[in-house]
């Protein structure tokens, strides 16, 4: 399970460390951040990928996510010290990974001067990154494994290459396979398609399916694989406590499958290009939430999006009971959503100028967290 979430210089966040238990609800107003701290954990999550490079190019490269306020924070201007970089990074009970992205120093004049740099890449055990905890070391090319002691790998990455994924594997040990499976695994839900057009609401080929999709056009599949492997009676508890006396069956012909939903006073089914947008974002909640193989971390950015005030409650208890089989972070503005889920839980944001910190947090509140150096 994830314990901290580090970020640095990533948009309002010049610097934010954040703890993380079994539910963690990211709360504030618009503009305080919440959105950012999202973009910047899915961000995290393309290492897996081997795409995190891709991924910051794609909003605009390097300069364009930068933290744009004084080093220091504050709004005085000082003169910069420290290097220009995006810093991303967690802790877990196992193991914790950061990276440091910097703006190119070389190679200026090509057209990919855009694409930012991987300066640094850590992997350590424990909750924090130091000198006993370091188990893989990553500066600019050259690559440090620790066994029982230090080896220097042969091998040097581009600074477009990670650690994660471009080391070669007899040089990585189980560290970074470990590593890789578990960021691999998470799981974001940003926003789901349910348009007139949306996949969803459409006849699909459906084969066992244990993730439901980002956009959810697997919806039908997954939720057949959920019934199957026996963890059907949640989707019903949690399909009745939104639309009591309601059920949702999947039919099958011909390897196509369709999801329909039986409600009180209809004759017939409905099916899901029938259902209204809010209705349908429900089961798709339903679907990420309870799957029959949980990811490590799922992460929902605004799960209250298109729903009904009435349906916040019981959506706040599909959270807490997902919470119950793995990992769950929810970003949300809605107070009844937040209301329905335990005190403890809540991280608020607030902006102060341009900056973003974390509510109640003193000097001695934030978790323990070492950048290093370059």
């Amino acid at each position: 399970m994830l314990r901290t979430l580090a970020i640095s210089g990533y948009r309002s966040l010049r610097e934010v460390v954040v703890p993380l238990g079994d539910l963690t609800v990211v709360t504030g107003p618009n503009g305080s951040g919440k959105s950012n701290l999202y973009r910047a954990l899915r961000l995290l999550a393309a290492a897996s990928r081997g795409d995190i490079v891709g991924a910051l190019a794609r909003e605009g490269g390097l300069p364009s996510v930068l933290w744009a306020g004084p080093e220091s924070g504050g709004t005085e201007p000082t003169v910069r010290r420290g290097p220009i970089a995006v810093r991303l990074g967690y802790a877990s009970d196992e193991l914790g990974y950061l990276v440091d992205l910097g703006i190119p120093q070389s190679d200026s004049a090509s057209v990919f001067a855009r694409d930012p740099e991987i300066k640094r890449e850590q992997v350590f055990a424990g909750p924090v990154a130091k000198a006993s905890t370091l188990l893989i070391d990553r500066s600019r090319q050259m690559t440090r494994v620790r066994d029982e002691r230090w080896t220097v790998l042969d091998q040097q990455l581009a600074p477009y290459e990670s650690i994660i994924t471009d080391l070669a594997d007899g040089d990585t040990g189980l560290e970074l396979l470990s590593l890789r499976r578990a960021m691999a695994a998470w799981r974001f839900y940003d926003h789901f398609r349910v348009d007139q057009d949306a996949p969803a609401r459409a006849r699909q080929v459906g084969t066992r399916t244990h993730t439901l999709a980002h956009d959810g056009s697997n919806l039908a599949a997954t939720w057949a694989t959920i019934v199957e492997a026996g963890q059907g009676a949640a989707l019903d508890d949690a399909v009745d406590e939104a639309f009591p006396g309601s059920r949702v069956r999947v039919d099958t012909s011909d390897g196509l499958f369709r999801l329909t939903i039986s409600q009180p006073g209809l004759l017939r089914p409905l099916e899901a290009a029938e259902l209204s947008d809010g209705t349908l974002r429900y089961l798709l909640l339903c679907a990420a939430l309870l799957p029959a193989r949980p990811a490590p971390l799922i992460v929902l950015n605004e799960p209250e999006s298109s729903l009904h005030p009435s349906l916040l409650e019981p959506l706040g208890g599909l959270v807490r009971a997902a919470a119950e089989r793995t990992q769950v972070l929810t970003v949300s503005h809605a107070p009844a959503l937040v209301d329905a889920l335990p005190e403890p839980a809540r991280v608020e944001l607030r902006r102060s100028g341009a900056e973003t910190s974390v509510v109640g947090q003193g000097f001695f509140d934030v978790p323990a967290w070492n950048w290093g150096s370059r």
